[in-house]
């Protein structure tokens, strides 16, 4: 083995140390744990955007949020699920898109991979550490914008939501598919991925007091659904669709953009997402302004 091949060798070897221990289910108990209070009647949110769930096809969100600071559209309140909090909770702390955009191209997604006593899985540790570091190890509640994760129970398969304490760990546990990553239990509840509840937690969001609410929703379509694909892909792509429709009444503007079916990490495909996504919220621009023109003229009727 030549000396470079030995160095990494090394460097492999180290990154397996590394993440070795990074496996497992994490315990969040202290006084800064994620949590819920719903927000006072003098801060509700006025305009709320949603980022659904989708693992690497949520690089198309960025795309959207481009579009939404070049028109002025300030949404007050981001509510995120998995991928959708993790870039959420970057652009609730006043990042631009353009920085965030810059940091998907750049991000290597092997970070986030770990090696556990059950074998490879996602490093939840490194989520929630990347989150913090992202978002300056601010709480939920002390971001630029009211940020809001979605988490789903693992015990009754209800939706939870976090708005309040650690954000990465909140971001973890909003991300953490089942047979991928580990759960986290926070308080002694365990928690998995948002999207296992409600991919685009519309419902949830109107409740939060949200008087205009835009969805963004960037799993695939079901028309894209390739016949040769295993039944359980199908069947969950076919059930995640319908669980979006459930609750599409509840938002004024829902973002779908066409990603194709099959995700990737690479170069062509973060950019083809970011432009994509771009490409959707155009599209859609006229009937957010029309919603927030109805808001504006709701507001000064009073």
């Amino acid at each position: 083995m030549n000396a470079s091949k030995y160095l990494n060798y090394l460097c492999l070897l180290g990154l397996l140390m590394l993440t070795a221990c990074a496996g497992g289910i994490a315990d969040y108990n202290g006084a800064d744990a994620p949590s819920f209070a719903p927000y006072p009647p003098d801060q509700q949110p006025r305009v709320a955007l949603v980022l659904g769930a989708g693992g690497p096809r949520g690089f198309a969100h960025i795309g959207v949020l481009k579009v939404l600071e070049e028109n002025a559209i300030e949404p007050d309140l981001i509510v995120g699920a998995s991928v959708g909090a993790m870039i959420g909770a970057l652009y609730a702390n006043g990042m631009r898109a353009t920085d965030i955009e810059k940091i998907a191209l750049e991000i290597d997604a092997k970070q986030f991979i770990g090696i556990s006593t059950s074998g490879l899985k996602g490093n939840g540790g490194a989520v929630a550490a990347f989150v913090a570091a992202s978002t300056d190890h601010k709480p939920l509640d002390a971001m630029k914008r009211k940020l809001a994760m979605t988490v789903t129970q693992t015990s009754n398969h209800t939706l939870g939501i976090f708005n309040r304490g650690n954000t990465g760990a909140a971001a973890r546990a909003s991300s953490a598919t089942p047979g991928q990553f580990f759960p986290v239990r926070i308080r002694g509840v365990e928690y998995i991925d948002g999207d296992e509840a409600a991919p685009v937690p519309i419902s949830a969001t109107r409740k939060l007091g949200a008087q205009v609410l835009i969805a963004v929703d960037v799993s695939a379509y079901v028309s894209a659904i390739p016949a040769s694909v295993p039944v359980e892909w199908s069947t969950r792509d076919r059930k995640r669709a319908a669980m979006v429709a459930a609750e599409s009444a509840d938002a004024d503007v829902i973002i779908h953009p066409d990603l194709g079916y099959y995700a990737g990490i690479s170069d062509d495909y973060r950019r083809m997402c970011i432009a994509r996504g771009e490409q959707a919220a155009r599209v859609a621009l006229p009937a957010i302004k029309a919603a927030l023109a109805k808001l504006a003229s709701r507001q000064a009727a009073r």
